[in-house]
């Protein structure tokens, strides 16, 4: 997550709708997307009140104050005291996952993400927990099954984006074998390896 200069606010919003104008000037942070950067400019995502209000905007780098990662949060524990932490259970079950991934580069994405990064409230009593988990080399298909079994236990939906130096993919289609899709910067993939280059 990338925390916005004010002073850079009227140029990012000048051609934006007017539900993502309100949304930054209560909230100016936005998450990047998975597209290559373009001349300087960063792309960016934009986040509203749902899921209907999402937009895709670019960024000058030079207007970025703050830069949260989903390790971040995790490496701080930016749950622990949440005082939402009772009524969304995505933020309760932030323990449990944290025991389970313990020795792995992991964190929070998603609302839960967005919530922790910026203390806004993003997140519902029915929100999944997005969790992105950093694999610089390859997880099997047991280990990932194993991941994905404790994971799977746990009171709410946990859907982890295993993040491979070539992009990511799910943790559950790794555990199931054959093929997996990838989320790549030149757009999804179906591959055999996550971490294998391509012929």
């Amino acid at each position: 997550m990338l925390r916005i200069d004010p002073a850079a606010m009227a140029e990012l919003t000048r051609d934006l709708p007017g539900w993502a104008m309100r949304s930054l000037a209560t909230v100016p942070w936005v998450v990047v997307r998975r597209v290559p950067p373009f001349g300087g400019m960063l792309p960016v995502g934009i986040r509203g009140a749902g899921r209907a209000e999402r937009c895709a905007a670019w960024l000058p780098s030079d207007a970025i104050i703050d830069r949260r990662t989903p390790e971040d949060l995790a490496t701080a524990c930016a749950w622990h005291g949440h005082p939402r932490a009772a009524e969304v259970p995505a933020l309760a079950a932030l323990d449990a996952v944290a025991d389970l991934l313990a020795g792995h580069s992991w964190g929070p994405a998603g609302s839960v993400g967005f919530e922790l990064a910026t203390g806004h409230a993003a997140a519902h009593r029915d929100s999944d927990l997005d969790i992105v988990l950093r694999a610089p080399h390859g997880i099997g298909r047991d280990a990932a099954g194993r991941l994905l079994a404790g994971l799977e236990a746990l009171p709410v939906h946990v859907d982890v984006a295993v993040e491979t130096p070539l992009g990511a993919c799910s943790l559950a289609e790794i555990a199931a074998g054959g093929p997996v899709a990838m989320k790549t910067l030149v757009g999804p993939r179906l591959v055999r390896d996550p971490w294998a280059e391509p012929a």
